[in-house]
């Protein structure tokens, strides 16, 4: 029996050695080799991407290239569509055609802007040469300015005028005057649409004496033309026209302006053939005039009234009246009213093919 016990205990202890043994293998194992991990889960397959839709990507960025008004580019986006996928014709060739609708109208509005551009460009340039073209015509007006020297000079029916004067030009009488400036040429029409605007005359001409003109015409001519130029113009009295046209200081006491032969100082009826012609184209008289005989009569500043056969010093006409004065004959008169002396008188408010104008200064300042 103790001999069953003894063997029973020898072969528990024997066991459990052994297994105290595997236990500290086991152990030393695990501090070597770490505790024993997991397997790594398998990666789950990616997905595979989708196929890109080429053709919704281009009509995408067409579109977006339109609302951008990137209209070019986007004719560009929707043809390239168009000729990967034919097929899709009538799906793209809407989007073409709007582009194209776009495109001619930025072209149209491009061409009316370029056009009003030009025309603008145009019409400044215009102005600019109109603005220059005045700017010398006004200038050489100032400059045909001529200066008359004050004197002494009898007005009226002198001896040269002989039987032809009239009564009106009676009597001749002492008539001082001060120094002044005298037009060396009548008012051309070229002169008169510089400063006016138009041009009156009935018989057209730039460098014809402007005609067809009031006394008020005139006055407004002149009022607009000291505005351009500074200056004073006026209409010259009847007693300075008549002293500037004799020749003043220099006179040769001839019957007309400038000689004792009409044809060579005027344009009067018997070698105009009926029209006015150019300033300036027939001879002056001493002081450098011309056409004070002929080519158009010519306003003066005051009223028409009778001669006093008292001495005057620089005369200004009646104060009141209804007709004012016009000097010097016209292109359809007779010799007889190309006289030096010779009067005439007309309304204020009436325009005639033979009335012009000549301008005075009373200094160039």
């Amino acid at each position: 029996m103790k001999l069953r016990i003894l063997l029973c205990l020898f072969a528990f202890f024997s066991t459990f050695g052994v297994w105290e043994a595997s236990v500290s293998e086991l152990s030393a194992q695990s501090v070597i080799q770490g505790p024993k991990q997991k397997p790594k889960p398998k990666p789950k397959p990616k997905p595979r991407p989708a196929k890109p839709n080429v053709y919704q990507q281009l009509m995408n960025e067409g579109k977006a290239q339109y609302n951008r008004q990137e209209y070019q580019a986007a004719l560009t986006t929707f043809q390239s569509a168009l000729a990967k996928y034919p097929a899709k014709q009538s799906e793209v060739q809407p989007w073409i055609d709007k582009c194209n609708l776009r495109l001619a109208e930025i072209a149209q509005r491009e061409r009316e802007v370029a056009e009003q551009r030009r025309a603008r460009e145009e019409a400044a340039r215009r102005e600019r040469e109109e603005s220059e073209k005045k700017r010398q015509i006004l200038n050489r007006l100032v400059a045909n300015m001529v200066y008359v020297e004050g004197g002494t000079f009898t007005m009226g029916a002198t001896k040269e005028q002989k039987r032809k004067a009239r009564d009106d030009e009676k009597p001749a009488h002492q008539v001082t005057l001060s120094s002044f400036y005298i037009g060396k040429y009548e008012v051309t029409q070229a002169e008169w649409e510089a400063v006016m605007g138009s041009n009156p005359s009935c018989l057209k001409g730039a460098n014809l004496p402007v005609e067809s003109v009031s006394w008020y015409d005139c006055q407004e001519f002149i009022r607009k033309l000291n505005e351009l130029t500074g200056k004073q113009f006026r209409l010259p009295t009847e007693a300075e026209w008549e002293y500037a046209a004799r020749g003043g200081n220099k006179s040769g006491g001839y019957k007309y302006a400038g000689g004792n032969d009409v044809d060579n100082v005027a344009w009067y009826l018997d070698n105009s053939d009926f029209e006015t012609h150019p300033v300036g184209t027939k001879r002056g008289n001493e002081l450098g005039l011309y056409d004070m005989s002929g080519n158009v009569k010519e306003w003066c500043q005051e009223w028409y009234g009778s001669y006093s056969s008292d001495s005057q010093t620089n005369p200004t006409g009646p104060a009141t009246g209804s007709l004012r004065v016009l000097r010097g004959g016209s292109w359809l008169d007779d010799a007889r009213y190309c006289r030096l002396s010779y009067r005439s008188d007309f309304g204020p408010d009436l325009r005639y093919v033979c009335n012009g104008l000549r301008l005075a200064l009373p200094n160039l300042q």
